[in-house]
């Protein structure tokens, strides 16, 4: 495909709104099929993977799903390699994680499953690069949206204005587009920027359990090489609302999450932190932060609940304007599936858009990226569901849903220690296999007439590879 406007028609400029990672592979994605994409970001990037003001849960722990993996690798082939040789780590699950969830530890057995887990700056980093060395992908940094151009029938562009001091000086502006798509998180705008042209904005879904996590980054004294596990999960249950995450970053660093559903915060001072930590089922993980230097403050995060706007129900919504990433659907970060469908959503939108067989038209793609999300959605919604205090429009319990609710409780019972039960779980959990999965024959002979896995009492400090 050549680099400059098409012949026959008037160039393509697609405006999207968010220069985060959703923002970044959709903008990737576009490139193919418009002459110009202008990625509108109100930060200014950092030269290297720095912190970002505008992306604070950067300074948390992050994971990238072996779905989210082979997303990235589509669309940017050799990223995981580069990934790797700046130093990212390659956890294998279940055999480099001490595991407590459902109230039993998890067998070390062989891994079936790894995550990546490099800090969100160095992730953020390598995509942005990739990206934007693309000859149709432009940016406008330091640069917010105010509004769309256009009415109820079509968006043709965004209003934009400066920020920092110079907005002050400057008068609002527009960019006229033939595509805008959002990609501005949580907390986007959208819905009252279509209101204002005279469409109506989406149905919003809402689920939040008051869960809260503090996060520090450490190095180890000893060498890091020796340790007998490269990460500690600790997975809160309506019986236990407290949980802790610890896994390795680049550069010899390591994450901790600190999390407590509401009314069991955790603290972000040194001595409520540590305290905190005494209050998990095992001192396991208080024991290594005893043996850890901390490189890093505190740093705390509350906006955990999730939330889900429904762009794909009927409605009076405009041609020419797609949502995408967490503007979509937002899940609770404590289950790590954001970045992973942020490229799961790329894959989408870049399949809706070569599929020859349909028009891509507006409402076809955004229920592509709408299903995109879906699964991650039904774990990390259906899980909070049964989170005491868990407050939202979504609760609804149902009969029809109690059955299945037990058999996936038995699932994750029997995941701890039966070997295909395990690997099935950590399929669907890394949104590389369907949620139906868990339902297929050999599964479900396991799960349903399985002997109950030996419960281990103290957790297993070495893989079983290693013990024997």
């Amino acid at each position: 495909m050549d680099d400059g406007p098409r012949s026959g028609r008037p160039p393509r400029h697609v405006a999207v709104i968010g220069g985060s990672l959703a923002g970044l592979l959709a903008a990737h994605v576009l490139g193919s099929h418009a002459d110009t994409v202008t990625v509108i970001e109100r930060d200014r990037y950092p030269e290297g993977p720095d912190h970002r003001a505008g992306l604070p849960q950067d300074r948390h722990t992050h994971v990238m799903l072996e779905s989210g993996q082979r997303a990235l690798e589509a669309l940017l082939p050799g990223i995981g390699a580069e990934m790797l040789a700046h130093g990212s780590p390659r956890v294998g699950m279940p055999s480099d994680i001490v595991q407590w969830q459902a109230g039993r530890w998890f067998r070390r057995t062989g891994a079936t499953a790894h995550i990546l887990t490099a800090s969100r700056p160095l992730t953020d980093h390598l995509v942005r690069r990739r990206v934007l060395a693309g000859p149709r992908v432009r940016t406008l940094q330091g640069t917010e949206v105010t509004g769309l151009l256009g009415d109820a029938t079509r968006v043709r562009g965004v209003r934009l204005r400066e920020r920092g001091a110079a907005a002050s000086r400057r008068e609002e502006r527009v960019l006229e587009a033939d595509l805008v798509l959002d990609a501005t998180g949580r907390s986007s705008r959208a819905g009252a920027w279509l209101t204002a042209i005279g469409a109506e904005p989406p149905r919003e879904e809402s689920l939040e359990t008051g869960l809260a996590y503090a996060t520090r980054f450490y190095r180890t004294r000893d060498d890091a090489g020796d340790a007998p596990f490269q990460g500690v999960y600790i997975v809160p249950n309506p019986t236990q609302p407290r949980g802790g995450i610890m896994l390795p970053m680049e550069g010899g660093r390591w994450s901790v999450i600190l999390s407590g559903l509401r009314g069991s915060e955790p603290p972000t001072d040194e001595a409520g932190f540590m305290d905190f930590a005494t209050g998990l089922p095992h001192p396991v993980l208080h024991d290594w932060l005893q043996k850890a230097e901390p490189v890093s403050a505190i740093h705390g995060f509350r906006k955990t609940g999730n939330l889900r706007r429904r762009y794909d129900l009927p409605g009076r919504r405009p041609a020419g304007f797609l949502a995408t990433g967490e503007a979509l659907c937002a899940f609770n970060p404590v289950y790590g599936q954001g970045m992973s469908v942020a490229a799961l959503s790329a894959v989408a939108l870049r399949d809706a858009l070569e599929d020859t067989r349909r028009t891509p038209t507006t409402r076809r793609v955004q229920h592509a990226l709408f299903a995109a999300a879906r699964q991650a959605w039904d774990i990390s919604a259906g899980a909070d569901k049964n989170m005491p205090g868990a407050m939202g429009n979504v609760l609804r319990p149902r009969a029809v849903d109690r059955p299945a609710d037990w058999y996936l409780q038995r699932v994750q019972e029997r995941a701890s220690g039966d070997p295909v039960v395990g690997r099935a779980f950590r399929a669907v959990l890394n949104l590389t296999a369907p949620a139906v999965s868990l339902f297929k024959p050999s599964v479900a002979r396991a799960v349903l007439f399985g002997p109950d896995p030996q419960g281990l009492t103290e957790p297993p400090m070495r893989p079983e590879a290693a013990a024997l």
